[in-house]
């Protein structure tokens, strides 16, 4: 706004404050810009999650200048329903996106997302990459038109298109801008930079497709790293007094691709009967070189950031989908209702408020109305999730007790409870009924490695378990 026109309106409103005054006011109560980062099947691996071993310099000078939420869970194991509950607000069985094929205009037409109701307040919108997942929107072309003010458009790649062999675990010697997340990120630092130069207020969402399967990033960042200093997880079971067919997964993701081809020969497949001690150092050195491009990538995303001169009111918002499995329980993937699938990292940098480790237990769900508070605007109803900027002005704040996954298999949704202490599961059936439930010791046994609530001592545990499952199952439709 320039100064003729603050004259102008100040004498139109026979305002009595001066026009130096009054415009410095008006421009003072700017409305925050929100860059919102998602980083595709990432688990917690930085160092302040306590993995010294990945490299990631970027994500830990950001955590050191943000909130760091270490009980972060997500909604849904897969990326399409996290994605849909993370961005409406809702659990995965109120906004009807419950797989990778239903698209979530079609179940619920007038569904409001997280970038549609900042569109709809006067906000700049636009994403590039994975946000939404593409099978849930409408079309890999136009994601959901609805949602972002500036026309979506679908990155490319070069050399990681899908080879041959459809190896999981390629290293290319090859610049980044090559790569599909190398275009990702061309093609948000262009974006951020012409939403900047406009007076309106941005949000902005970067979706990056690393470190999901296939590990296919450039040949420096597998550079970084001496695959045999990684250390295999020691408990590569199902757990004790489980019931498989319900709490594991045949690694069906990781079996669609193919291990390199030993000695010679033919490349073959990964086997039903485990994963070879050296195959599983192969996905670990892959998994940690893709994390570690992707840090590499947000980089020069965040320089873009301050040489756009909005870097002062520039919420930071960075969040993965769900966790992953890297060998715990012979797993490799997602798709269970255990710890390692469902627990996220959730890093907000908010200027001004000062950087923390927050414990308390959240989930994605809480973003929508967090940033809607954080805007200053009136949070709409309907939402389920809760606002924690209390806890980013306080990390020691507890805004609620429990954070709640939930998955389907053999016909049955298992809804799975995490509280400080424990991970409670149960398997419900269509008309209600419970045909299992699991319950582990994580302050005791972080590994899930035994199921304990199958033990009489528990019954009085498992009992209260269920009663607190019920007392926070908005959202959730078969339990009863």
């Amino acid at each position: 706004m320039n100064r003729s026109t603050c004259l102008l309106i100040s004498i139109l409103v026979l305002t009595l404050v001066p026009e130096a005054a009054w415009c410095d006011a008006v421009e003072s109560d700017a409305r925050p810009n929100i860059l919102f980062i998602a980083v595709d099947d990432l688990k917690p691996l930085t160092g302040h999650y306590g993995n010294l071993k990945v490299k990631t310099p970027t994500l830990d000078k950001l955590a050191d200048q943000s909130m760091v939420f270490t009980s972060a869970y997500t909604q849904y194991p897969v990326c399409g329903p996290s994605r849909a509950s993370l961005l409406t607000g809702l659990r995965p069985e109120s906004n009807g996106v419950m797989n990778l094929k239903t698209r979530m205009r079609d179940v619920n037409p007038d569904i409001l997302t997280l970038p549609q109701f900042f569109r709809n307040n006067g906000y700049q919108t636009a994403a590039v990459g994975k946000v939404f997942d593409p099978r849930n929107v409408d079309s890999r072309d136009d994601d959901d038109p609805a949602s972002w003010s500036v026309p979506y458009r679908k990155p490319v790649g070069v050399v990681d298109n899908k080879d041959k062999l459809n190896l999981a675990v390629r290293a290319i010697d090859a610049p980044a801008d090559q790569f599909i997340d190398g275009d990702i990120n061309k093609r948000g630092i262009t974006l951020l930079r012409e939403m900047a130069a406009d007076s309106r207020p941005f949000f902005l969402a970067v979706g990056y497709k690393k470190p999901h399967l296939p590990f296919v990033v450039p040949k420096k960042y597998f550079d970084l790293y001496d695959r045999e200093s990684f250390e295999l997880e020691a408990y590569q079971d199902a757990p004790k007094e489980s019931d498989a067919e319900y709490i594991m997964n045949n690694n069906s993701e990781l079996r669609s691709y193919r291990p390199p081809p030993v000695g010679g020969a033919e490349a073959g497949h990964y086997l039903e009967a485990g994963i070879t001690p050296d195959q599983q150092r192969e996905l670990l050195h892959g998994y940690h070189a893709a994390v570690s491009f992707i840090d590499s990538l947000i980089a020069e995303l965040l320089q873009e950031l301050q040489a756009s001169g909005k870097a002062e009111n520039t919420i930071i918002v960075l969040w993965g989908d769900h966790g992953f499995h890297l060998g715990d329980h012979g797993l490799w993937g997602k798709h269970t209702t255990m710890e390692q699938a469902n627990r996220v990292p959730l890093i907000i940098h908010v200027p001004g408020k000062s950087p923390g480790v927050a414990g308390t237990l959240v989930e994605l769900l809480d973003l929508f109305p967090t940033l809607v508070e954080l805007a200053g605007l009136e949070t709409p109803s309907h939402l389920q999730g809760k606002s924690l900027v209390a806890v980013l002005d306080d990390g020691s704040l507890d805004p609620g007790d429990v954070a709640i996954s939930q998955y389907k298999r053999k016909g049955a949704y298992g809804y799975s409870m995490r509280t400080p202490k424990y991970r409670y599961t149960e398997w419900v059936e269509q008309n209600g009924k419970v045909v299992y439930r699991d319950l582990f010791d994580l302050e005791n046994d972080p590994a899930e490695t035994t199921n304990i609530g199958k033990l009489p001592e528990n019954q009085l545990l498992m009992d209260s378990m269920a009663e607190l499952l019920r007392k926070n199952s908005m959202g959730l439709k078969r339990l009863k």
